[in-house]
């Protein structure tokens, strides 16, 4: 009998109390109610507004339960409810059907009103996993995703069917509402998985054949070439081989100095037989000045120095400490802590100019975020970021570290400076963003600066390394680069992790990443695709081709063609990548100058638009150079120089290669064929510099 009650009590027990955050709010996201182009967009539509993906559960509440004199909910007769009469179409709603009536969405609301539409935080969401996280999988192979949330009281809960899916390419995965997927495309790609203000990524690998590959006699250098490799195995793709001693050298140079090699340079590489003499090149062109140039220009853009009106001397300050910085071997870490941490004369302090960048206390906590950690905080601005973890509270709370800093010709932190906080109307706390409020009293530059640059920061490293990456090897392993999150994945998620874990253990040294990556087999690969891996652009089975940065192309046509470039003030045969002023210069601005007013990440400088091409092939940007009687093409025809060594001479300082056979048969045929042999020659010039050979690294 005392069985038989036990047995009758648990079979009439009350339902558990819906909660309203972690059951509600859900139902409301899976239906697209709080999504941007719905109530969750900054001006809320028809009158009600929640907050983007229910990010901010407390005033998804307010405007729920009290606002519109509390007409939302009904009490009384919750199947009347706004709340509910409105999605289920019962009466007329401008977004249309979202839920079933008597489907457990409605359902859940309907009860939660009945119960008197109460926010009893009875949990809170601490972790979202989804299995299986990766999957090796067959083309057109269906699969399901199942969704798990954790809460604070101990408690986990099937959350598959609450959580929305997205693919990152739409193309390439169909995704239903309830975790099914089914693959469309070969390749990886990837499913970002939304629950609460958690979001989350899957991986779904087809390879791109079908027959397996042995790459165990595949070139290896170092460990980044195992990593390579074995996702190359993975998705069944044949690296190309390694490129030849001319290519590897041209690209090396460009890489390290900015520059072409030249042809005593070429000559001398391609007859040492020393199996170590890429090595040697890589140790040489580290230690020269000329990779100082070059990467301080690369910082310059980086860290946007842009003179300004009347502050060319604060410009000249901030690019020769960053030189000297480069020149010491400085650590990363150490240059983003002075970075953040300086005050003084900018005319004469360098790092003070950091705070001349941004024009107040927001924009700098957004420069800060995308420069050194690679995170784009301004998403935070008005509402909670809705593809990563960053709140209000992290943007403003950054903003509130800067906003005690004083700008002007001396940068200074004075005793008041605030920012306020468009959801309380109050000052800001100063804040590490994803981390802790910072006490008043705190030195809060100081212990933003700690933070980032503490060996466990999970942005900092990796933020970097990836620049470092991709100005090597053509495509960050994240791209965009300064959007590293959760939902936007590494290709290589493995080896970007270790890369700048070494990076941390060897001092945060930009030389040593430099030369770990440039000693890869994997860096070495040749640009020429093959049937195999011509589809990919992804995972480094050859190597990408880019087109040079508009002060490299500067340069370099400048060293082709023997004629120095005009810069302003300069001396005649000031390099372009030198320039800490930013001179008028008609060179620089049709080849694609970036103004570094904002982020030149998105374009990396790089030359090759429709403009450009225009002026290449007609303009005086080419053809005053070739047919300049100071050239290097009139001088050799002045030295009564044969058409093959001309034709070397160019080969060798413009590809950095020999010409082949038939290119040399072919150009001694449109010789003896042409009328004008001086405009025969300068269209071998012309045809030269025009060529993507020579405009781009490869």
């Amino acid at each position: 009998m005392n069985a038989f009650l036990a047995i009758l009590a648990v079979a009439v027990s009350p339902l558990p109390t819906v909660d309203f955050d972690t059951e509600v709010v859900p139902i409301l996201t899976k239906a697209g109610c709080n999504a941007a182009a719905c109530h969750g967009s900054a001006a809320g539509r028809g009158g009600f507004k929640l907050s983007l993906f229910g990010g901010d559960t407390s005033w998804d509440y307010d405007e729920i339960v009290y606002r519109l004199e509390g007409r939302r909910v009904n009490l009384a007769r919750p199947e009347t409810s706004l709340l509910i009469s409105k999605p289920t179409e019962q009466i007329n709603h401008e977004g249309g059907y979202r839920l079933e009536f008597e489907g457990p969405g409605a359902t859940s609301m309907t009860r939660w009103i009945a119960e008197g539409a109460r926010r009893v935080t009875a949990r809170r969401l601490t972790r979202v996993t989804a299995e299986p996280s990766e999957s090796l999988m067959a083309l057109g192979q269906n699969a399901r995703v199942s969704v798990s949330a954790t809460f604070d009281d101990g408690t986990t809960r099937d959350v598959t069917k609450l959580a929305v899916y997205t693919a990152a390419d739409p193309g390439a995965i169909e995704v239903d509402g309830s975790g099914g997927l089914k693959v469309l495309r070969r390749g990886r790609h990837t499913v970002v998985i939304r629950f609460l203000a958690e979001v989350l990524t899957i991986q779904l690998t087809v390879p791109l054949s079908d027959g397996p590959i042995d790459l165990a006699e595949a070139p290896r250098r170092n460990w980044i070439d195992d990593e390579v490799l074995t996702t190359l195995e993975a998705l069944r793709v044949e690296p190309s081989a390694q490129a030849n001693d001319a290519r590897l050298l041209r690209r090396t140079t460009l890489h390290l100095t900015g520059r072409l090699p030249t042809p005593e340079a070429i000559r001398s590489y391609l007859v040492n037989e020393d199996p170590a003499k890429h090595v040697q090149l890589v140790d040489r062109l580290l230690d020269s000045s000329e990779f100082v140039d070059y990467w301080t220009y690369r910082l310059a853009k980086l860290l946007r120095i842009k003179p300004g009106p009347k502050n060319s001397p604060a410009t000249k300050a901030f690019h020769f400490w960053v030189r000297e910085q480069l020149t010491k071997g400085v650590g990363w870490d150490r240059i983003a802590a002075e970075l953040l941490t300086a005050e003084g004369d900018t005319h004469e302090d360098g790092p003070a100019n950091f705070y001349l960048v941004a024009g107040d206390a927001r924009a700098q906590a957004e420069y800060v975020s995308e420069l050194l950690m690679g995170v784009r905080l301004r998403c935070a601005n008005c509402h909670n970021h809705p593809l990563d973890r960053w709140t209000q509270d992290d943007y403003h709370g950054l903003s509130a570290v800067f906003a005690r800093v004083e700008r002007g010709r001396n940068v200074r932190v004075v005793s008041r400076g605030e920012v306020i906080h468009p959801a309380t109307g109050e000052a800001a706390v100063a804040r590490v963003p994803g981390e802790r409020f910072l006490d008043a009293d705190a030195d809060s530059r100081q212990e933003f600066a700690n933070w980032l640059t503490d060996e466990e920061n999970q942005y900092f490293g990796r933020a970097m390394v990836n620049r470092i990456w991709k100005a090597l090897m053509g495509r960050g392993l994240i791209e965009p680069t300064d959007d590293l999150r959760a939902t936007n994945p590494p290709t290589h998620p493995k080896l970007l992790d270790r890369i700048a874990e070494d990076f941390v253990a060897n001092g945060h040294s930009i030389r040593h990443t430099i030369r770990l990556m440039t000693n890869s087999a994997a860096y070495a690969r040749d640009s020429q695709a093959t049937s195999a891996n011509e589809s990919d652009e992804l995972f480094y089975s050859h190597a990408l081709t880019v087109p040079l940065e508009a002060e490299v192309l500067a340069d370099a046509i400048a060293d082709v063609t023997g004629v120095a470039e005009s810069y302003g003030e300069q001396p005649l045969g000031t390099r372009a990548i030198t320039l800490f002023t930013r001179p008028e210069s008609e060179s620089l601005q049709i080849l694609g100058r970036c103004d570094r007013a904002d982020s030149c990440e998105s374009n990396d400088q790089a030359s090759g638009g429709l403009a450009t091409k225009l002026h290449l092939l007609n303009g005086p940007l080419l053809n005053r150079r070739i047919t300049d009687q100071q050239g290097r093409l009139r001088r050799l025809i002045a030295q009564d120089t044969g058409l093959s060594e001309i034709a070397e001479d160019f080969y060798l300082r413009g590809l950095g290669r020999l010409p082949t056979w038939p290119e040399v048969a072919y150009w001694l045929k449109q010789f003896d064929d042409a009328s004008d042999r001086e405009q025969m020659l300068e269209d071998f010039v012309w045809s030269l510099l025009n060529s993507k050979e020579f405009l781009t690294n490869h």
